[in-house]
């Protein structure tokens, strides 16, 4: 291996002396191994405390795999699907896990972090975006608003924000977010001098509540894609908006695509942020997302396995940050939507690119709806346009919002001059 690994000892006490892997691991009892090769690395834990033997195995964690697997996830700086055990393990790269599902969850953030601590250091450009630096009583762009809007034979008070003018930009967040992902952009103003930033929390995440009429805690939650593309379309109504751009990323990439198949005629163009025809995957293999004994910082450390190391480490924890505070069930309800009920693979082709632009943008680093998958879409939607994002990965618009401006403003120029 390229990477020289520490004895045993030395990164029991790595973790020790770490305050991110110390506050995911506390309660655990259990402990760490991985296998390099023939080599094995392994301490254990007790109440949350690295100690030299493994005194609890049932609540050992595992992973094991080659040599040249293992240089690859400890580089440095990791190469696509490296950057992450279930990145790696999602595309086949080599890693196997053993453990039971619930502790691997619980304490994956544990886990990954003490990875993390395996590797060399990694200098990444990390200074905080011009604007979050403005002197007290400096106010951002946008202003926030709530509107009324049935939807699903409910009433329901939407949380929107806006800011800039001209062209409307309707902008839709990720799986169990909320609109402010799309911060950042309001700030931009080589873009709001041109476009009306308009970015919403769909009902139950964020600000958008449940609606009162309904008996919601009675019943799983389930996006479906008849209520997800109702919502743009009812808000575009409200607001009076004729012809918005729409662009979305995520489960917001693949309703863009979504929107341009079955509602052309309400848009001008779509922009597709990790759109893709079809996500492979199955909400059964995801049960951890929701399951009694397993917090919302499962969530938030899977979605590091998402993005690029190459992206602002501050910037990175910000967009987990927002993982971490939603309504429990609702991320993996909303993988319904982005695993089971949309599929556009038999009728991309119907989408006309001359009615509706057609963009489609997808990070080099997102192991879920990959560079592969999004490519496969823009080559199925003929007159399309496609990019591959370099070192950039699931969540562009918040963990690397200048490198994400540069992909998007040849998008937004060709858009304003069609």
């Amino acid at each position: 291996m390229n990477t020289e690994l520490p004895e045993a000892v030395a990164w029991a006490a790595l973790c020790r002396d770490d305050g991110e892997f110390m506050l995911a691991a506390r309660h655990w009892n259990g402990g760490i191994s991985i296998s390099v090769g023939e080599r094995e690395l392994s301490f254990g834990i007790s109440a949350g405390q690295p100690e030299s033997a493994v005194e609890h195995p049932a609540g050992l964690i595992s992973f094991t795999g080659s040599e040249a697997v293992w240089a690859k996830v400890l580089a440095a700086k990791p190469t696509r699907f490296n950057n992450d055990l279930i990145a790696n393990i999602m595309q086949g790269q080599g890693l196997a896990r053993k453990c039971d599902p619930v502790i691997g969850a619980q304490y994956f953030p544990a886990v990954a972090r003490a990875i993390e601590l395996l590797r060399p250091e990694n200098i990444v450009k990390d200074t905080p975006m011009a604007h979050d630096m403005r002197a007290d009583a400096v106010f951002d762009n946008p202003t926030g608003r709530y509107v009324h809007l049935t939807l699903g034979g409910f009433k329901h008070r939407i949380y929107f924000e806006e800011a800039g003018e001209g062209i409307p930009l309707l902008l839709q967040h990720t799986a169990g977010c909320h609109g402010s992902q799309w911060r950042h952009l309001f700030e931009m103003p080589e873009i709001t001098s041109r476009f009306r930033l308009i970015a919403y929390d769909l009902p139950c995440h964020g600000k958008s509540l449940p609606p009162v009429e309904q008996a919601w805690w009675n019943e799983q939650y389930l996006l479906r894609g008849d209520f997800l593309r109702s919502v743009p379309l009812e808000l575009s109504k409200a607001l009076g908006l004729h012809k918005p751009v729409f662009m979305g990323c995520s489960v917001g990439g693949l309703l863009a695509l979504d929107l341009a198949h079955k509602h052309a005629n309400h848009f001008r163009a779509v922009i597709a942020v990790e759109g893709a025809l079809e996500i492979p995957g199955s909400m059964k293999h995801n049960a951890e997302l929701w399951h009694p004994q397993v917090s919302n910082e499962y969530k938030a450390r899977l979605m590091d396995g998402l993005m690029s190391p190459a992206s602002p480490k501050r910037y990175r924890k910000e967009t987990s940050f927002i993982y971490a505070s939603g309504w429990p069930p609702v991320f993996l309800g909303d993988l319904f939507y982005y695993l089971e009920d949309y599929d556009l693979r038999t009728t991309a082709a119907e989408i006309d690119a001359n009615e509706i632009g057609v963009h489609i943008l997808s990070g080099e680093y997102d192991c879920s709806g990959t560079a592969e998958l999004g490519e496969a879409a823009h080559l199925a939607i003929p007159g399309s346009s496609f990019k591959v994002m370099k070192n950039i990965g699931h969540f562009p618009m918040s963990e690397n919002p200048a490198a994400f401006k540069e992909y998007l403003l040849p998008i937004l120029d060709q858009i304003q001059a069609r």
